[in-house]
């Protein structure tokens, strides 16, 4: 970084946000990272972090404490989108993560970085790619300095959160990785670990005002 910027950042206590923290924590020169969510993060400790618990369906409850921060990241996300209702799946990932949008444009953050998914498509006939799609148009429309949307396929946890499907997933992933080459590549698995440092470390980086971002890009970020 030429200069300490400032980072806030929703759903940070998921497994893709814990990991970006963890990499956030070994830069020396952000001046300051806020967290905002329903429960205290408490993964990593460190100097700079600042916990808030807030109403991430309200955001007049921290709209407040965005002012002063150069950088947002929103890794905000239903974990298991077949289980719960359209309606939730749209209140959780497009309403809230657009509202937190909204505040971070007010108050003056410039660049704004998403947890996506691949395939996502404003046009597609999948509800949920649908609905992320959408998401990104309207980031799009407000107009960041820099947005920057990353598109993994599926993350590699070390451990199973969400039952027999997940374990099961976990199980063949390593086989049908090794059939993803050339342009399918985007579909590779990628270890939680990696997207979060990805995340973390694509601050550092300039680049134009709209990026997506998928498997191959992860790879590059982390090598430099």
């Amino acid at each position: 970084m030429d200069t300490p910027i400032s980072i806030i950042m929703l759903g940070a206590t998921g497994a893709v946000g814990t990991e970006a923290i963890k990499t956030l924590a070994t830069f020396l020169d952000f001046s300051k990272l806020t967290i905002l969510g329903r429960r205290p993060f408490e993964a990593v400790n460190h100097d700079t972090i600042e916990n808030h618990k807030v109403d991430i369906f309200d955001p007049s409850s921290y709209s407040h404490l965005v002012s002063g921060h150069d950088v947002a990241i929103c890794t905000l996300g239903v974990g298991e989108p077949s289980k719960v209702s359209k309606e939730q799946f749209v209140k959780v990932d497009k309403t809230a993560v657009l509202d937190f949008a909204k505040a971070c444009k007010k108050g003056g953050v410039t660049h704004f970085q998403l947890l996506a998914s691949v395939g996502i498509n404003a046009n597609s006939r999948s509800f949920y790619l649908r609905i992320k799609g959408e998401l990104v148009e309207e980031l799009k429309a407000l107009d960041f300095d820099r947005l920057s949307v990353f598109q993994p396929s599926m993350i590699i946890t070390p451990t199973n959160r969400y039952g027999f499907s997940q374990a099961l997933t976990l199980a063949v992933w390593p086989v049908l990785d090794k059939l993803f080459f050339g342009g399918l590549k985007k579909y590779k698995g990628v270890k939680v670990e990696n997207l979060g440092s990805a995340i973390a470390n694509n601050i550092n980086r300039k680049r134009g005002k709209v990026e997506r971002l998928e498997w191959n890009d992860f790879e590059v970020i982390n090598r430099k």
